[in-house]
C-alpha cells in the first residue's frame, strides 16, 4: 500500500464505535413527531452502550444538523443531557458537509488534546420542519417566512436558482445523457438492496424505538422507509424535471441520526472492537464552484485532494459518496474517465436519502466497514454542499494493527 502521512497523526477511530439510524423518508415514521435533538442524544447513549462505550469516556461533543429544532440554542450541551452525560461541546452546520465536517472536528480537538474522546452526533428532521419569520427592515416586504427545508432548497439566494437547477446545469455543460443517468440510478438502488440482503448494514445501523414526552413506545425506526425497489423502465419513463433529473434519479428528504467516537492513538484499543484494526484520518479539502454548477463541486475537491497527498482513485479500496443525484456520479465519471459502477458498493443517500447532517456520517461509516471486509486500505468519501461547495476526505484503514 502506498504511504501517506494523517494530518492527524496523533488521532484514531476506533473500529465499530459507530452507528446510524435508518432513514426513514419525510412524514413516514414516529420521527416526525419528537424532538430531533433529544432523540439523537437518547439514540446516541443506547447505540454506544451496545458498542460496549459508557458515556462517562466521553469528554467532549461535536454535534451537528442544520435544520432548526426546538432548543437547538442550547445545541451540544443539551444533547449530551439527553444522552446522559453532562459534558461540553459546540455544535457546527455545513448543510450536506455537515456529517464529515463533524468528524473532521473531533478529530482536531483530540490532536491538539483539547479532548481526548470526543463523540461525534449528527442528525435532521426535515419532516415538518419550521418556519420562520423574519423581519427585514431594508426591504419593501417588512415581514417574510420562510420554509426551512423547502423554500432553502427552491432558491439559493446567492443565485437565485433551485437545488435541481443546479443539477440540470451541469449535466448539460458535460452532456451528459439521460439514459446513463437512469442507468446510474437503477444500478445504485441494486447495490443497495445486495448489501441489505446480505446482512452488511446491519453493522452499520440500528433498529431504535421512538419514545413520546411520557417514555412510551411511539413506534420503532427499523428500515429506510420510502425506498423501494426500482425497474430501468419506470426510470426510462419518468418524465424530466431539468435537464436528466427526474423524481427516480435525486435522492428524497428524510430524517436521522448518526453517532462515532474519535480518540487519540494512546486510548483507542480501550473502544475499538477490533483492536488490531486501525482507522486514521488522511487528510480533508473543499473546494467551491462557479454559481449553479454543484454536482460538479465534489470532483474538482477529489482532484485537489489526490494532488495534496499524491495518492490516486486507483489507490483506493473504497470510493462512496453523497449524491443527492445521479448526475453527481455521471459528472465525476466523465471528470476522472472512471468507472462509476466501482463506487457505492453498499448503497448511498441517492437511495436512501438526504436528512443533511447525517448523511455524509453514515456514508463514512459504511465506508470504513467495507473497507475492513475487504482487508483495509484507502478510503475516499466525498460530496457537494449548499453554495456550490464540494468536501472530500480520505481514511485509512489497517488491519495489521500498525499504529
Amino acid at each position: 500500500m502506498k504511504s501517506c502521512e494523517s494530518v492527524f497523526p496523533n488521532v484514531r477511530i476506533p473500529y465499530g464505535t459507530w452507528g446510524s439510524s435508518y432513514f426513514p423518508a419525510w412524514q413516514m415514521s414516529a420521527l416526525a413527531e419528537v424532538n430531533i435533538g433529544q432523540f439523537a442524544g437518547e439514540s446516541m447513549s443506547r447505540i454506544l452502550n451496545k458498542r460496549k462505550v459508557k458515556q462517562n469516556q466521553i469528554d467532549y461533543l461535536i454535534t451537528g444538523s442544520t435544520i432548526p429544532w426546538h432548543w437547538k440554542f442550547w445545541n451540544s450541551p443539551f444533547v449530551a443531557s439527553c444522552a446522559g452525560h453532562r459534558i461540553p461541546g459546540h455544535h457546527i452546520e455545513q448543510a450536506c458537509a455537515t456529517g464529515l465536517q463533524a468528524i473532521i472536528v473531533a478529530a482536531s480537538n483530540v490532536q491538539i488534546k483539547a479532548s481526548e474522546v470526543a463523540g461525534v452526533l449528527t442528525f435532521d428532521r426535515t419532516s415538518d420542519s419550521p418556519v420562520g419569520v423574519f423581519p427585514e427592515r431594508r426591504t419593501y416586504e417588512r415581514t417574510h417566512a420562510l420554509s426551512d427545508v423547502w423554500d432553502n432548497f427552491g432558491f439559493d439566494p446567492a443565485t437565485g436558482g433551485a437545488m435541481l437547477t443546479t443539477a440540470g446545469a451541469t449535466a448539460r455543460k458535460y452532456k451528459i445523457e439521460k439514459a446513463e443517468v437512469d442507468d446510474i440510478a437503477y444500478f445504485r438502488h441494486q447495490q443497495y438492496f445486495n448489501a441489505l440482503e446480505s446482512g452488511f448494514l446491519n453493522r452499520v445501523l440500528v433498529p431504535l424505538e421512538v419514545l413520546n414526552v411520557q417514555g412510551k413506545v411511539m413506534g420503532t425506526v427499523d428500515s429506510d422507509l420510502g425506498v423501494r425497489k426500482l425497474t430501468i423502465e419506470a426510470l426510462n419513463a419518468m418524465r424530466e424535471l431539468d435537464s436528466c433529473v427526474t423524481g427516480g434519479t435525486q435522492t428524497h428528504a428524510s430524517d436521522g441520526m448518526a453517532t462515532m467516537i474519535v480518540t487519540n492513538k494512546e486510548r483507542v484499543k480501550e473502544f475499538s472492537l477490533q483492536p488490531e484494526i486501525d482507522i486514521q484520518i488522511i487528510a480533508k479539502v473543499e473546494h467551491r464552484t462557479l454559481n449553479g454548477l454543484m454536482p460538479e463541486a465534489p470532483a474538482f475537491a477529489v482532484q485537489k485532494i489526490l494532488t495534496q497527498t499524491g495518492l490516486t482513485l486507483n489507490d483506493m479500496v473504497v470510493v462512496k459518496n453523497h449524491n443527492p443525484f445521479a448526475v453527481n456520479d455521471a459528472i465525476f465519471g466523465k471528470i476522472f474517465n472512471y468507472d462509476w459502477h466501482k463506487m457505492n458498493n453498499t448503497g448511498c443517500p441517492l437511495v436512501w436519502g438526504h436528512p443533511q447532517g447525517p448523511t455524509l456520517t453514515r456514508v463514512t461509516m459504511e465506508a470504513l466497514e467495507e473497507a475492513v471486509d475487504k482487508g483495509g486500505g484507502y478510503v475516499l468519501i466525498f460530496g457537494c454542499a449548499a453554495g456550490d461547495v464540494g468536501i472530500a476526505g480520505i481514511f485509512k484503514v489497517s488491519n495489521g494493527g500498525a499504529l
